[in-house]
């Protein structure tokens, strides 16, 4: 008798082995992002595996078995060629011009492709006609270009080596993340069981194929952050001001500028004469990180391509939309230059609100960047895995819903030329939405209560 629950786990457990293997493995190598269907029934399979593994209680030593599988499933995705996003060939671009010697910011991909700049720089047509932005020039911020330019420096004129460095730097980065999520400790979390909380992010399908597996930079800025904050009033060498957590948030800025909204959120939790010298050693240090490739150029391309980025690009939003809808009955055209600014000063409100209640840090954090999420005319697939992150560490299950529906994104790929299906965006965030309203409110949050969480 005994026997039987034993050999149901084991039968269990080879399901969750054979069915993750499988999805990863079609995800990585096969599907490609035109085949929806395909691609959503792989996802529902492999949240499947995931929800029956974090519904349950783990003791430390089957935590860390689990997270072992957590990190061979993203080995397994190592030597793939992404699949549901493209962006991996403005990495190449931007790298093999610095690699060169040239300056990125400087050159336009469609003015220079026939020049000897792509001929020095081993530019091609192939990179080209692969580039979602070719008329823009490059967003991404300098420890972006670093990374960018060394991988194309030892990958030389193969795609796929190139692909494989750029990962390898996700790979680390995913590796510490993974790491600092064990060393958080909350009394919240004695009940539950700290362990679940990096088992939510580290075995989230959503996570491990948006990050390892597409290639996208979030995951390096995501371990900056963290990082940050564990070093939050446990300073550096001696040094009371946290030179150390100033420095991990410089260097993810420096990848992605989006952690410089947590400043003023860092700023109240230091008081007013740290919390200065928390900013400036930020600036500092990504003006340092800036300074190669500063000029009059640099504030002007990058700017434009800002200014573009907010007022021209539009997926997968949220109140935006019913904006805009509202702007076509009014005026007749899209008003995305006034709803743009306008959203984006109605987050920077929500933040400074969020930034004086009572809350912990982490806490606020993963609400000021719900709201910057939710306010946002442009939400790929990629930018929540930080909130699954934070979400896990805060006890908040909305940001796994919303990864889990996130998916269903790719529908937009499934036609020629692609348009979004409004119908999914709406069932999208009517349960996210829905999820994060009864988890705040309904469930509950006293907002003045005091706490000494990080």
């Amino acid at each position: 008798m005994p026997k039987a629950p034993q050999n149901a786990s084991i039968l269990w457990f080879l399901l969750f082995i054979l069915v993750s293997t499988a999805g990863y493995s079609l995800v990585g190598y096969h599907w490609k992002r035109t085949q929806a269907g395909e691609l959503i029934l792989t996802f529902g399979g492999l949240f499947l595996m995931y929800a029956l593994v974090i519904s349950q209680k783990w003791d430390k030593r089957q935590t860390q078995k689990w997270i072992w599988y957590a990190i061979s499933f993203r080995v397994l995705l190592l030597f793939s060629v992404p699949a549901l996003s493209d962006d991996y060939f403005r990495f190449i671009w931007d790298g093999r011009l610095l690699s060169a010697g040239y300056n990125p910011y400087l050159y336009l991909p469609s003015e220079i492709i026939t020049t000897s700049v792509a001929a020095d720089a081993h530019l091609n047509q192939v990179l080209f006609q692969g580039l979602n932005s070719p008329n823009y020039f490059t967003v991404y911020p300098p420890l972006n270009q670093w990374m960018f330019g060394l991988s194309a420096w030892m990958a030389g004129d193969s795609v796929l080596l190139n692909i494989m460095a750029l990962r390898s730097f996700i790979f680390m980065a995913e590796l510490g993340t993974i790491y600092l999520l064990t060393t958080f400790r909350f009394p919240k979390y004695k009940e539950k069981g700290m362990q679940n909380a990096v088992l939510i992010y580290a075995l989230n399908p959503f996570v491990i194929i948006e990050l390892t597996g597409n290639l996208h930079f979030e995951a390096v800025t995501l371990f900056c952050v963290l990082l940050a904050v564990r070093w939050i009033d446990r300073p550096f060498r001696g040094d009371k001001y946290n030179v150390g957590s100033a420095g991990a948030l410089a260097m993810g800025a420096a990848v992605k500028l989006l952690p410089l909204i947590f400043l003023p959120l860092i700023f109240k939790r230091l008081g007013f004469r740290q919390g200065l010298v928390y900013c400036v050693i930020v600036g500092l240090i990504l003006l340092t990180l800036f300074a190669p490739f500063l000029g009059h150029e640099l504030f002007v391309n990058f700017g434009k391509s800002l200014d573009l980025y907010f007022q021209k690009f539009e997926f997968n939003a949220s109140f935006y939309y019913l904006f805009r809808k509202v702007g076509y009955w009014i005026t007749g055209y899209n008003i995305i230059h006034l709803l743009g600014p306008l959203l984006s000063l109605v987050t920077l409100v929500c933040i400074a609100k969020i930034t004086f209640q009572r809350r912990s840090l982490l806490e606020k954090m993963l609400l000021g960047l719900t709201v910057y999420f939710l306010c946002a005319t442009t939400v790929h697939p990629w930018y929540i895995t930080t909130l699954v992150a934070l979400g896990a560490l805060t006890g908040r299950w909305y940001p796994v819903v919303w990864s889990a529906l996130l998916p269903l994104t790719y529908v937009v790929y499934a036609s020629q030329p692609y348009e979004e299906n409004l119908r999914i965006v709406a069932f999208e965030y009517i349960l996210v939405i829905g999820c994060l309203v009864y988890e705040l409110f309904v469930k509950g949050i006293d907002w003045n209560a005091p706490t000494k969480d990080v």
